[in-house]
């Protein structure tokens, strides 16, 4: 699927390159500097339990092919029925489509990865609340690095494609990875319902808030360039910084409950005493895997985070089955999770020479209390 997504993505900009060589090239160069900032955002905060990054690329590819040309179909079709005029030429686009037609199709396209995400082994990459804005994001952001080549390759001259590319890319950059974020908290909220009924409801309420957001940002451009700026500024960039804000809260609850499950993993013999006082805070698992790298190298250092990596998976697992989600399947990928652990450790031969390191707090973290041996 990624090589031929990666195809399709490719065609496209083949054939925007063969219409207009020089704004198809000024699009390119801007427009992956500018996203590549923010899949790097993406993945910083993704730091703690990292997404495979077959996932991610999948994500971003979703975005930059399918979900693209999925609602350019459908845009093109219900312009047809809504302005037949563009049907003998006309450049005039209803706004109608501007301010509800885009938006509908856009976030549908997009927000359809998140629920390919929620079925199979996939549904098991969606731990967290920043799971589901990470890949939303990325879904944005692979729609927004072709969305923008395709605007700025339209300009008529050089001129216009880079006042075009200054407008999308400076003032709007996080734009479709904000609008697709409202899926994707719909879809957390979702995987947290029993109910068949209220998971439907949490996902369309997702989609509605996505649909929203996108045609109040194209209705104020509409406008005026006044009304923009006030849009831009009262809301827009509020809902941005709180969206970061729930993104790095998410994060630290991912390690409280990574903390919370460590006694329990110390009982069962799954990982050490001294273990859990690094492996329930991000700052102190970077010491340890610091001091793993000092101790054998780098190939030591990455033994060491993959083995951190494999206790949160099992952590989620666990979680998921402390919140009363625990079926056949689930307790079937606990042991798999597991034995995972199990494996990774065997692959870490250093974290024996690190038996008696303990994080400088001495504890897992304060959250889950004391553990004792």
């Amino acid at each position: 699927m990624i090589i031929l997504l990666g195809t399709v993505t490719g065609l496209i900009v083949i054939g925007l390159t063969a219409f207009n060589p020089v704004g198809t090239g000024i699009g390119f160069a801007l427009s992956s500097v500018t996203m590549t900032i923010v899949v790097l955002a993406y993945i910083w905060l993704d730091r703690w339990e990292p997404e495979p990054g077959r996932l991610l690329v999948f994500a971003f590819l979703w975005g930059a092919s399918i979900a693209v040309v999925l609602a350019g179909v459908i845009q093109i079709f219900a312009e047809a029925v809504l302005n037949p005029a563009a049907l003998g030429g006309s450049d005039e686009v209803s706004p109608i489509s501007v301010v509800i037609g885009a938006p509908l199709t856009e976030e549908a396209a997009k927000g359809l990865f998140l629920l390919v995400m929620m079925t199979g082994r996939r549904r098991n990459e969606l731990n967290s609340l920043t799971d589901c804005l990470v890949y939303a994001g990325l879904v944005g952001a692979g729609f927004a690095w072709l969305e923008d080549i395709l605007y700025i390759a339209n300009g008529e001259s050089v001129s216009d494609s880079l006042l075009t590319a200054g407008v999308r890319l400076i003032m709007g950059p996080f734009a479709h990875s904000l609008f697709t974020t409202f899926f994707g908290i719909g879809v957390y909220f979702a995987l947290h319902q029993r109910n068949s009924l209220a998971k439907v409801g949490c996902i369309l309420l997702g989609y509605l808030g996505a649909v929203l957001m996108h045609g109040l940002w194209n209705g104020s451009s509409l406008v005026g360039v006044e009304t923009y700026l006030l849009v831009y500024a009262l809301w827009m960039v509020p809902i941005f910084v709180l969206i970061i804000v729930l993104g790095v809260q998410s994060r630290r609850r991912e390690q409280r409950v990574t903390a919370a499950k460590l006694p329990g993993m110390v009982s069962a013999g799954v990982v050490s005493a001294n273990e859990a006082t690094w492996l329930g805070s991000l700052k102190a698992r970077k010491l340890a895997i610091t001091e793993a790298t000092r101790l054998g190298g780098k190939p030591a250092g990455k033994s060491a985070k993959r083995f951190a990596f494999q206790v949160v998976e099992l952590a989620f697992v666990r979680d998921r089955i402390d919140r009363g989600f625990g079926d056949q399947r689930v307790y079937a990928l606990q042991t798999e999770e597991a034995y995972g652990v199990y494996a990774a450790r065997a692959a870490a031969p250093v974290l024996q020479g690190m038996a008696n390191y303990r994080s400088p707090s001495g504890r897992p973290n304060p959250s889950s209390g004391q553990i004792r041996r």
